[in-house]
């Protein structure tokens, strides 16, 4: 029969690691839990989702301003298809 090895220390130092891990983790769970407990609850008859949701068109974020910006003509362009 074959003997088995011992486990080595590079396997125990994983196995530490993630029951730190875990440890970490579960402590993370429960604050969140703690927090989603702590919180006060919605008014009856509204969604959480669509709190804070306009209706109608939305104002334009900043990078599409930017990229708008990049196409409009500058004074200088204007000025010369006015003159011609």
């Amino acid at each position: 029969m074959a003997t088995r090895g011992r486990p080595t220390q590079q396997k125990r130092q994983r196995e530490r690691a993630r029951q730190e891990q875990r440890k970490i983790k579960d402590a993370r769970r429960q604050e969140a839990k703690e927090r989603r407990d702590a919180a006060p609850p919605p008014p009856p008859g509204t969604d959480p989702d669509l709190d804070g949701i306009v209706a109608g068109p939305q104002p334009m974020s900043d990078w599409q301003i930017e990229g708008l910006a990049e196409f409009e003509p500058k004074d200088d362009e204007e000025e010369e298809a006015v003159t011609q």
